[in-house]
């Protein structure tokens, strides 16, 4: 197993691939595409997975792919064996008791089973300019994007509470990425890594939020959604 090391002083890149939205055959494609990106990380997930089973998803993946793959779990269900890491997700800026707790619950006796490494995640959402699958099936509002105030203690109580990484997102989709204040007030005012995802699509924007303090960008429907090969030879040739 490959473990998921992340540092204060780190600028990492991870691909966010969500099964549902590809077949075998497309899902394989992308991910020789993303190969070509040489990602530090793959993260796989989503808010349903309801086509696709994150199992063989994750094998396939594996077949392909020797980085290190980390769950990014919307429900206990998704859990499986086939990854290196889990991101334990606490969802600190909603009130959902289900998120902050219950869902845990049920995860726990699964979850000391796997091998994989599993990491207490303070997970974060921020206003993306609409409503995104992650505010919707979580039944919370993100936090607002001109509150960076409160973006920082929430991230403060997570670290607090024994985080071990605070991830903030503005959801797939995200019309708006995070602003650089909101990133640079957080990233400065904890001790443990963050990451960013969500909305991010280019090279400008991730070396803007690296230089505001995030240690890991996540891609995810930047690159998913790139539907031909040229277009995403293009993209990793002139992007990330």
């Amino acid at each position: 197993m490959k473990r998921f090391e992340l540092n204060k002083t780190d600028r990492k890149l991870a691909i966010l691939i969500d099964p549902d939205k590809h077949d075998e055959d497309g899902l394989m494609d992308l991910v020789h595409h993303v190969e070509k990106l040489a990602p530090d990380y793959i993260f796989i997930g989503g808010s349903l997975i309801y086509r696709s089973k994150i199992s063989e998803a994750a094998k396939l993946i594996r077949s392909i792919s020797d980085r290190p793959m980390i769950l990014f779990p919307g429900h206990f269900t998704q859990l499986t064996d086939h990854v290196d890491a889990v991101l334990l997700l606490s969802l600190i800026s909603g009130r959902n008791p289900d998120l902050l707790i219950g869902q845990h619950v049920l995860a726990a006796p699964k979850l000391r089973r796997m091998r994989a490494e599993i990491i207490s995640t303070g997970y974060m959402l921020i206003d993306g300019g609409k409503s995104t699958s992650v505010s919707y099936i979580s039944h919370t509002q993100p936090i607002p994007r001109d509150k960076e105030d409160i973006a920082l203690c929430t991230a403060q109580a997570g670290e607090l509470v024994g985080m071990r990484l605070i991830y903030m997102d503005a959801g797939s989709g995200a019309e708006q990425a995070i602003p650089v204040t909101t990133v640079e007030a957080v990233a400065n005012g904890i001790e443990i890594p963050l990451i960013v995802g969500g909305g991010i699509k280019s090279l400008k924007q991730a070396e803007a939020y690296w230089n505001a303090g995030a240690n890991l960008i996540v891609i995810g429907n930047a690159f998913e959604e790139l539907k031909t090969v040229n277009e995403r030879d293009e993209f990793a040739r002139r992007s990330l």
